[in-house]
C-alpha cells in the first residue's frame, strides 16, 4: 500500500516529537549522572551537561560509604518489599470477597469504602491516630497505613468481576473452597493486574519521603528519600557527611576537598532512583497488559 506524501510528513513529525519527548525525559538523568561522576569542584565551574569532564567515583564512594545512607537504603528496601507484598495481599483479599454478588451488606460496604476515598479526617487526626496505635517512630508506620488502597481495590474488583463466572462456579461444584478458588483460579488469571498494581505500590513506597519526615524523628528509621529531602535542604557538606570512618579516610587522602554538596546530591539522587528504574523493564510486559485490561474492563 503506497503511502502519500502527506502521510510521510505526518509520520516524520510524529517521530520527531516522540524523540524530543524521550530526550526531555532522558536528559535530566544524563545531566545528574554526569555531575555525580564529575569532580565536584570542576563541575561547580559549569559546562558539564551530558558526560563528565573530570571522571571520578569519589562522590559514590562517599555516598555508599556513609553509614546513614546505607541504613536508610535498607529501610527503603524493607518498606518497599513488605509494603508491596502486604498491600497486594490485602487488596486481593478484599476485592475477592466483594466480588461475590451474594455477599451480605455488599452495597453498604462498597459505599462506605467509597466514602473514605472521597473524604478524610486530615493530617492532624491521622497523626493522633498513628500515635495512639504506637506507630510513631516505628518502622511499621511505613507499612500498616498503606496496606489498603481504595483505588487499587476498585481496579482489582473490576478485573475479578471480568473473569468468567463459569470458571468459579465449576470449581465450586467440584468442591473447591473459596481459598482454593482464590489461589488456583483468580491469582493465576490476575498476574498482569497484580504486576501493574504492584509496580504502582512499589514506586509509591520507594519515592515516599513524607512519612519519614513527619512520622519519624529517629535518624536510624528514615528512608533514603527522606534523607534525600534533608540533603537537598542542607546548606553545608559537613551536615550531610557527619562523622564516620569513611570521611576520616577521605580527609587523610586529601580527596574530600574535591567534592561539593551539589555533587553529593546528584550521587544520592542517582543511587535512590536507579534501583526502581531497573525493576521496570522486567515488569513492563505485565504492566502494559494489566493497565490495558484494567482500562477496558473498568
Amino acid at each position: 500500500m503506497r503511502i502519500s506524501r502527506g502521510e510521510k510528513i505526518g509520520q516524520f513529525v510524529i517521530v520527531i516529537l516522540l524523540a524530543l519527548t524521550c530526550l526531555s525525559v532522558l536528559y535530566p538523568f544524563l545531566y545528574m549522572l554526569a555531575i555525580s561522576l564529575n569532580d565536584g569542584v570542576d563541575a561547580a565551574k559549569g559546562g558539564v551537561y551530558l558526560w563528565p569532564r573530570r571522571l571520578t567515583f569519589i562522590n559514590y564512594e562517599i555516598v555508599l560509604g556513609n553509614q546513614v545512607i546505607r541504613h536508610s537504603y535498607l529501610i527503603t528496601i524493607g518498606r518497599t518489599v513488605l509494603g508491596t507484598v502486604g498491600g497486594l495481599f490485602v487488596t486481593l483479599l478484599v476485592s475477592f470477597g466483594l466480588s461475590y454478588r451474594g455477599l451480605p451488606f455488599r452495597t453498604g460496604i462498597l459505599s462506605y469504602i467509597l466514602l473514605t476515598m472521597l473524604f478524610n479526617g486530615g493530617l492532624i487526626p491521622f497523626y493522633i491516630q498513628l500515635n495512639d496505635l504506637g506507630l510513631i517512630n516505628s518502622f511499621w508506620v511505613y507499612i500498616f497505613p498503606g496496606l489498603f488502597s481504595v483505588w487499587n481495590m476498585f481496579v482489582m474488583l473490576k478485573f475479578i468481576q471480568g473473569i468468567p463466572e463459569a470458571l468459579v462456579e465449576s470449581a465450586e461444584l467440584d468442591g473447591a473452597s473459596p481459598v482454593r478458588v482464590l489461589f488456583q483460579i483468580i491469582v493465576p488469571l490476575s498476574k498482569p493486574m497484580l504486576a501493574a498494581l504492584g509496580l504502582f505500590t512499589a514506586v509509591g513506597h520507594w519515592n515516599d519521603w513524607f512519612a519519614g519526615a513527619f512520622y519519624v524523628t529517629k535518624q536510624n528509621l528514615i528512608p533514603v528519600q527522606t534523607f534525600l529531602q534533608q540533603l537537598l535542604s542542607a546548606s553545608d557538606l559537613s551536615s550531610v557527611l557527619g562523622s564516620n570512618n569513611n570521611q576520616e579516610a577521605l580527609a587523610r587522602s586529601s580527596q574530600l576537598k574535591n567534592i561539593t554538596l551539589m555533587s553529593i546530591k546528584m550521587a544520592v539522587v542517582m543511587v535512590s532512583a536507579l534501583p526502581i528504574l531497573c525493576v521496570y523493564p522486567f515488569l513492563q510486559k505485565y504492566f502494559v497488559k494489566g493497565v490495558l485490561i484494567g482500562s477496558v474492563k473498568g
